[in-house]
């Protein structure tokens, strides 16, 4: 098969594209290295299923004679982090909804399959735990920038289902929680190799606020292999699925558990929220996934728990300190 990656030069897209060749099938990746990185592909560069474009996926130009080459479609440009995500609001927004319109219209001119990656973040301030795909979302004022990153994305799932409904596009919807791994930067706000670096480092890590809030992490080649399940599956065509781990931690016990593994001597520091993000930052105390239909639909259980996973991340950053 022929697969286009946008944002392929990022993390996750990194990593597709490799799990991708790796099953012999041709690869492009689209990305403007906006927030990618060459260094996350060059690897991969000089193989002879794989070609790199260096381009917007906003230029439909562009876009269309990439979409009308590829068989299928992941379409993972986007905007990355909660801190570019406060820095940059209008940015984020114009990116995110004119990078779907783009490669929604070209897919839906060439009928080619398109799986779209979202964000816990959709699910904002809701409390009504795990969070399952069908239910309500509870999103923060329009005065606060974090949730310009959830509505833009959220808006991205309406376009979507409104390409599926009215020109059946097979397109199929991912929110992802908090996907980890090698090559993540703690650029944009990350916050497990921002700690694992602080480790080895043998600075302070620092937790925000008192470190009660609670997250799951899951592994990017779960998460890739979810991905490449998802869109061989007509099935799955027209749904909306979370993809995660349900393995809760809060951040104070993630930062505990990354100073022992890492065999640090480390302390944690406490950094209030409005010192790093401003005044009236609003975040989730616990983001947990319901998994109940990605497990009906592909039988989907993570391969890797969290200490699995920080001893990969943590044997990846030892390379680089």
């Amino acid at each position: 098969m022929k697969y286009l990656i946008t944002g392929g030069a990022g993390f996750i897209g990194s990593h597709l594209a490799e799990s991708l060749l790796k099953q012999n099938h041709e690869v492009t990746v689209l990305d403007d290295f906006s927030t990618g990185s060459h260094d996350n592909i060059a690897n991969l560069e000089g193989h002879p299923h794989f070609q790199l474009v260096v381009g917007d996926v906003r230029d439909r130009n562009g876009t269309k004679e990439l979409v009308k080459n590829a068989d299928k479609v992941f379409h993972l440009a986007s905007a990355v982090g909660v801190k570019l995500i406060i820095d940059h609001p209008i940015k984020t927004i114009e990116n995110i909804l004119e990078g779907a319109s783009s490669i929604f219209s070209a897919c839906a001119r060439y009928r080619k399959p398109v799986l779209t990656t979202s964000t816990s973040e959709a699910y904002g301030k809701s409390t009504q735990l795990p969070f399952s795909e069908d239910q309500d979302l509870l999103i923060g004022a329009p005065n606060k920038k974090r949730w310009a990153y959830a509505c833009s994305k959220v808006m991205d799932e309406f376009l979507a289902f409104a390409y599926w409904h009215e020109q059946r596009l097979p397109i199929i919807n991912v929110r992802l929680f908090n996907t980890v791994g090698p090559r993540q930067t703690g650029q944009y706000g990350m916050v497990i190799p921002t700690l694992v670096r602080q480790a080895l480092k043998q600075n302070d890590l620092t937790v925000f606020g008192d470190g009660s809030q609670k997250r799951c992490f899951c592994h990017v080649k779960d998460v890739c292999a979810t991905l490449i399940q998802l869109i061989e599956k007509p099935s799955a065509f027209g749904q909306l699925f979370n993809i995660g781990s349900d393995e809760e931690t809060t951040i104070l016990g993630l930062a505990k558990k990354i100073i022992a593994l890492a065999k640090s001597p480390s302390t944690v520091r406490f950094v209030p929220y409005e010192e790093v993000y401003g005044e009236g930052f609003d975040d989730m105390q616990r983001r947990v996934p319901d998994l109940t239909k990605i497990k009906e639909e592909i039988g989907f259980k993570p391969s890797y728990n969290l200490d699995q996973i920080l001893t990969d991340v943590i044997g990846h950053e030892k390379k680089n300190v």
